[in-house]
């Protein structure tokens, strides 16, 4: 993912991260990391990460956390974007053992404890935080209070897509038909089910994705006072 645009707290001292686990699927690519001096975070917040070359440059975006809080590794989930410099290099050339600079955790706005029944529209890469939040709610033993709806083009390019079936998420795809579902977007008496009875929801995504979701949230008659959203995408 791209660099975030909600509202965010002061990060801690920076401290080191090794890749000890790395995975590549189309655009993306999963790190697990062994963070040298761990840092607490809550389901929903992100980190800033720092490369640092040889010749003393350096390059830092922010990243979605995908892992649990009580994880013992840091889990991220990277998108290449284009021209992405630091999305580019995470994709293409990091390898385990690989060393990289990390500050956290950021921003407490998006975040969910596993008490506020809720629901959570995603887009495309935009599920990453919410993975935590899933993993977070199957940890506490609470995944009816934590509903999901992801949108993406197709179920293939959708990061942790069995992992989200798995929980009970909606998935709509809008290139494909998936099972007896004709290609396209959610529509609004889809979701409406789904919002009866939460407290909060939370939109993740693209900017143009973010405007959709909270206009379908509207349709399905959630309050705007009780959603969150966080945006990201390209850093100029």
């Amino acid at each position: 993912m791209g660099e975030h645009t909600d509202r965010r707290v002061a990060p801690g001292a920076w401290t080191t991260g090794t890749v000890a686990e790395l995975t590549r699927e189309g655009r993306v690519v999963r790190l697990r990391l062994d963070v040298a001096e761990p840092f607490a975070h809550r389901a929903g917040q992100h980190c800033v990460l720092r490369l640092r070359a040889e010749d003393g440059y350096t390059a830092q975006r922010s990243y979605s956390i995908a892992s649990a809080p009580d994880d013992d590794r840091l889990e991220l989930c990277v998108e290449a974007l284009p021209d992405g410099e630091v999305s580019g290099h995470l994709h293409d050339e990091a390898r385990v053992g690989d060393v990289v600079e990390l500050r956290g955790p950021v921003g407490r706005w998006f975040t969910w404890g596993g008490r506020t029944p809720s629901i959570a529209v995603v887009g495309g890469s935009g599920v990453v935080p919410v993975v935590a939040m899933v993993r977070h709610a199957a940890r506490l033993g609470v995944l009816e209070r934590l509903r999901v709806v992801a949108v993406t083009r197709t179920l293939a390019e959708l990061p942790y897509a069995d992992e989200l079936l798995a929980h009970g998420a909606f998935v709509a795809t809008t290139r494909e038909n998936l099972g007896g579902r004709v290609a396209a977007t959610p529509y609004p008496d889809e979701v409406a089910p789904l919002v009866e009875g939460v407290e909060r929801a939370y939109v993740c995504g693209s900017p143009g994705f973010a405007s959709y979701a909270v206009r379908l949230l509207a349709e399905t008659g959630v309050r705007s006072d009780v959603v969150r959203v966080e945006q990201f995408g390209p850093t100029g």
